[in-house]
């Protein structure tokens, strides 16, 4: 009898599964609690990679002050900022697309994350135009390099290495932008398809969670890189 049972208690078990249990957790609980760390794991190193470059921003800026506070005079302040919003706005969209499996309104959640997607590209054409400008005025680290503007500062050479930080810290974070890009886009079709609902949608939650971190690193960037020269454009 104690067999019987067990097996119809088993059985019985088993015909609760969610679809979206994998078969080596016990439940939908443990499941998001292993997926979750996993994501928190990995923003840990992403928070140590970009920190070398905050570290390395930071020495620079503390050593040659005067050129650092001119070279980001050059930076335009007007996009940076228009991204700001944009990204902020973007973030409120992610959030929005997991409020919306948590009330089970699929339509919904496509139609969030697909503004998200839309914000995150107008992010992106926004930084190809900034780029654009800086080689139009030849202000990327090279032979080409427009150093001549910088001679009557203290280490003019130093404007190259403030360029140099400035490209590879946005570009890094554009390239985040894109894979995160991707991943939405990989989440559009099951999500189209009702597989997230209020009982599981812990991959959006996930996705939210990188999405937001990639965000939060452009708030620490803007500032630094963009708003360093304030005080040099109230005396030109």
């Amino acid at each position: 009898m104690p067999s019987i049972a067990a097996d119809t208690h088993g059985v019985a078990g088993h015909a609760h599964h969610h679809h979206a249990l994998q078969h080596h957790f016990d439940n939908l609980e443990q499941q998001k609690e292993s997926s979750t760390l996993g994501m928190w794991i990995f923003l840990v190193t992403e928070i140590m990679f970009f920190g070398g470059l905050f570290l390395a921003y930071t020495i620079y800026r503390t050593r040659f002050v005067g050129v650092f506070a001119d070279a980001s005079h050059h930076l335009n302040v007007t996009m940076g900022f228009a991204n700001t919003l944009v990204l902020i706005a973007s973030s409120l969209t992610m959030a929005l697309s997991i409020w919306a499996a948590q009330i089970n309104r699929r339509k919904l959640i496509v139609f969030f994350l697909l503004l998200t997607m839309a914000l995150g590209a107008t992010f992106l054409v926004v930084k190809a135009f900034e780029y654009r400008e800086k080689f139009v005025h030849h202000l990327v680290p090279g032979p080409s390099f427009n150093q001549e503007q910088f001679q009557h500062l203290q280490h003019p050479e130093q404007a190259q290495v403030f360029y140099s930080l400035y490209f590879i810290m946005t570009g890094i974070h554009a390239l985040h932008m894109v894979i995160g890009l991707g991943v939405l886009a990989w989440l559009l079709f099951p999500s189209w398809k009702g597989r997230y609902d209020a009982v599981y949608h812990n991959p959006l939650e996930c996705a939210g969670l990188y999405w937001h971190f990639v965000d939060i690193v452009w708030i620490f960037l803007f500032p630094l890189l963009y708003l360093l020269g304030a005080h040099v454009a109230q005396g030109h």
